[in-house]
């Protein structure tokens, strides 16, 4: 064995230090803070070799900064170094240094500067001051350093005041940048709200003796993102911050955990942890500041108000400060809630309830410390509910926007889930569905803030709130998740201590609570069948209306994508004719009663025998009861004399145009005896938003009905021409009939991924399999179409069971 084997090789060299650092990374029995810690020593020893090396002379050090200089090495992480000198010195020096880094390939980020330097740049950079908060020595002149963290510290404390706000906006900016990592699909760990820059924000915070953080679980959250964070610069190779959707699984291997769900949970749970804590602390910094500006508050009584877990619930000596009561045995100091004096929670199980409906109603958030002494003292409420307490969580949820900040201090201290033992099943639960914004808990109380807008159009608000807040809770558990959720409903609407009657309704909400869009976007609302179908699920007209506002607030909690104008039209549509169903009404217009407008453009058709077409903008009044009106696209209304092939023609050549067929219905009119015609109105939207000229699309669509425009050739054309684009990979498009949906067509269900020239495509097929379209509806929601085409034989009648079948597995080729 050779000497070089016997003994490690000089850590300064490049290739030996390479070597070292590979097999500390490699080494199992080592990970976490100890590989980080490990890291930086093995790195603080190289760094040491070179400074030595280069031949530094005294009064020089090297001192590490930033993440490097807390010690918080990860695999893929930039050296962040600074040369530190206290007179002159050889200009060579810091490239003797520098160089044998850059060689070995490790980012460096580096800087030469004498102490006057370095304050006078931590006081024109902001982020430059945090790096240099956290400086630690790594070689030459010990005093030097110390010298440099004392006076940057002194610096950082003595201008605060000026400094915190400016570090206040920094992180908002960076939250509105990157998003919230406790809801983010692919969250950037670093960046993110609730990520490791605002656990470096909440250090610097306490570094100023204003104010500190609450630490129960900070140091584990920050720990455990950092661990990921590891994981994926190890899985990666690369200095990401980014946990891609791709990468999940690998990441969550590398850890020992169960799978990328368990993975994001685990995430978000730390986040969560560290935004809570980036909101308390942020809140006491701008209390210290307003004190600070008024001569007449003590400052050292809410300096520190996370020291203590005594009876004081944030309170201070009588008569320190203003406390205003907001409900029994709550009071109003500082701009939070805390509890009055003689509150008793052991004594009061309906206390925390109280005290979050009295915060939000005033809007404001509950105090650090008064959830705490509420979580440690107050018992669990007693099974069934008394009515106090259920009418408290109804005033909590029915507050909206001010609710979200008291519940997220509540479930911060684990009261919600002690309280409904059943969230624990869905909270921090990620939704891998582009549509959805949030995790199924933070969606569940984002749908009942929304729901708070509504009680007004609701006999029985209370039922719409509870609805909103459990309307997903059955997700997680298996099977259809409104199924699950209706059997959880019912044992936890019984606990609440609702009756009977009031139990059927949440579960019947609950359990159909996707109903009316549903059956809205993939129905034929002139079939008397599908409004029969929405009154024999609600049965009374009070169960609609319930239904009707549960469903937009769930909708409109979910993303932009879940609800717009259209659809909301849609659905309102459908609730009119059911309600009209309900108080003896007509549920639908009568047969052959079109419009003077249709009635022109088919007596025009008749005539020449060519096509007749309006293109006008379409509105409709806005859902939620205002007065104004909403575009929703253009109303392209088309008469055509019938012939096969219709279909096809007319949305491939729409296609053509780039644009967009949102919601389609086909009607047959006589107008004057000359033979059908074909009534077809779209709404459409341009793709690029600028709209044909009504004279050209008319003829484009009487070349393609005359056979010199081939449609489907140039489709195919044009997408042959357009720049490949590397996609995703998408299900398989699934193509089915819809048994007993109507008795007087045949239903086929087409979902698939929307693309240019699909409707052409499913037009087509139909058309080559001889049937007819009677209605169709087309529905896309973000990425998805799911559209229903009511068909027939060429008599009129449904389709015979076996050629249902053929027809659909016909579409479903066709569309590959």
């Amino acid at each position: 064995m050779t000497t070089t084997e016997a003994h490690p090789s000089d850590p300064a060299r490049p290739d030996d230090h390479g070597a070292a650092r590979a097999r500390l990374l490699a080494d199992p029995g080592l990970g976490g803070a100890a590989r980080r810690t490990a890291l930086a020593r093995l790195t603080d020893g190289w760094l040491a070799g070179l400074h030595r090396d280069a031949g530094a002379p005294a009064g020089t050090a090297l001192v590490a900064v930033g993440g490097y200089g807390r010690g918080e090495l990860s695999p893929r992480s930039d050296l962040d170094v600074l040369l530190l000198h206290d007179g002159p010195i050889d200009p060579r020096l810091p490239e003797r240094i520098w160089y044998p880094v850059w060689d070995s390939g490790a980012a460096l980020d580096h800087a030469v500067r004498t102490l006057d330097e370095a304050r006078a740049v931590a006081a024109d950079d902001l982020k430059a001051q945090l790096g240099l908060l956290d400086a630690r020595h790594i070689a030459g002149d010990a005093a030097l350093t110390a010298s440099l963290r004392s006076t940057l510290l002194a610096d950082w404390r003595a201008g605060a005041a000026g400094r915190l706000p400016e570090l206040q906006q920094l992180c908002t900016e960076r939250a509105e940048r990157h998003g919230e990592l406790s809801f983010l699909l692919e969250p950037d760990l670093k960046e993110a709200r609730g990520g490791l820059r605002d656990v470096v924000a909440l250090k610097a915070i306490a570094a100023t003796w204003l104010a500190d953080a609450p630490r129960d679980g900070l140091e584990a959250a920050a720990a455990r993102l950092a661990d990921v964070r590891d994981a994926l610069h190890l899985t990666t190779g690369r200095a990401t911050e980014r946990l891609s959707l791709q990468d999940q699984d690998q990441v969550a291997a590398r850890l020992g955990v169960l799978d990328a769900d368990t993975l994001l949970r685990q995430v978000y749970e730390a986040a969560r942890t560290i935004t809570y804590a980036s909101d308390v602390t942020w809140r006491a910094v701008d209390r210290v500041l307003a004190a600070r500006s008024n001569r007449g508050r003590r400052l050292s009584r809410i300096a520190f108000p996370f020291s203590g877990t005594g009876r004081g619930s944030g309170a201070v000596a009588k008569g320190a400060v203003e406390r205003r009561p907001l409900a029994e045995g709550v009071v109003e100091q500082d701009g939070e809630a805390v509890l009055a004096q003689g509150a008793r929670p052991a004594q009061d199980p309906v206390l925390p309830l109280r005290a979050a409906a009295a915060a939000a109603q005033a809007g404001l958030t509950v105090a650090y410390a008064t959830v705490r002494r509420l979580a440690a003292e107050t018992r669990p409420l007693p099974v069934p509910w008394p009515d106090e307490a259920r009418e408290q969580l109804i005033t909590l949820l029915g507050a909206g926007e001010a609710c979200l900040p008291v519940w997220e201090a509540l479930e911060a201290e684990g009261l919600i889930t002690r309280l409904l033992p059943d969230w624990e099943r869905v909270r921090c639960r990620p939704q891998r569905n582009a549509v959805h914004r949030w995790t199924v808990d933070r969606h569940l109380i984002e749908t009942a803030v929304r729901a708070a807008a509504m009680t007004r159009r609701v006999a029985r608000p209370d039922l719409l709130l509870v609805a909103a807040l459990l309307h997903d809770i059955g997700k997680g558990w298996p099977g259809d998740h409104s199924e699950a959720g209706e059997v959880i409903v019912r044992d936890v609407a019984a606990r609440m201590g609702f009756d009977k009657t009031d139990t059927d309704t949440l579960a019947l909400l609950v359990r159909h609570h996707l109903t009316l869009v549903d059956t809205a976007t993939r129905r034929d609302p002139d079939d008397p069948a599908t409004v029969d179908a929405i009154t024999k699920v609600v049965g009374t007209l009070p169960h609609l209306e319930l239904l009707h506002a549960l469903t937009e607030a769930d909708a409109t909690a979910t993303g932009p994508a879940a609800w717009s104008s259209w659809r909301a039209s849609l659905v309102g549509n459908l609730v009119a004719r059911a309600a009209a169903r309900l108080t003896g009404g007509v549920s639908h217009p009568p047969a052959g009663d079109p419009t003077a407008e249709q009635e022109r453009l088919a007596v025009e058709a008749a005539r020449t025998g060519g096509p007749a077409l309006s293109l006008h903008a379409h509105t409709e009044t806005g859902s939620t009861g205002t007065t104004g009106t909403e575009p929703m696209g253009v109303e392209l209304t088309l008469a055509i004399p019938d012939r096969p092939g219709l279909l096809g023609t007319v949305a491939g050549v729409l296609a053509l145009h780039r644009l967009t067929v949102r919601s389609a219905s086909l009607r047959e009119l006589d107008p004057i005896d000359a033979g059908p015609v074909l009534l077809l109105s779209w709404t459409v939207a341009a793709e690029y938003g600028e709209l044909p000229e009504a004279a050209r699309l008319r003829a484009d669509l009487r070349r393609a009905l005359e056979g010199s425009l081939d449609v489907a050739r140039k489709l195919a054309e044009r997408d042959a021409a357009a720049p490949r684009r590397r996609g995703i990979a998408t299900p398989p498009p699934v193509v089915s009939v819809a048994p007993g949906a109507s008795s007087s067509a045949t239903i086929l269900e087409v979902r698939a991924h929307d693309a240019p020239g699909l409707l052409h495509r499913i037009g087509r097929a139909l058309d080559a399999a001889g049937v007819r379209v009677r209605t169709a509806h087309v529905s896309t929601l973000g990425a998805d179409a799911v559209d229903a085409f009511y068909v027939t034989d060429a008599e009129g009648l449904p389709l015979a069971a076996d050629r249902a079948v053929q027809v659909a597995r016909a579409v479903q080729e066709a569309l590959g």
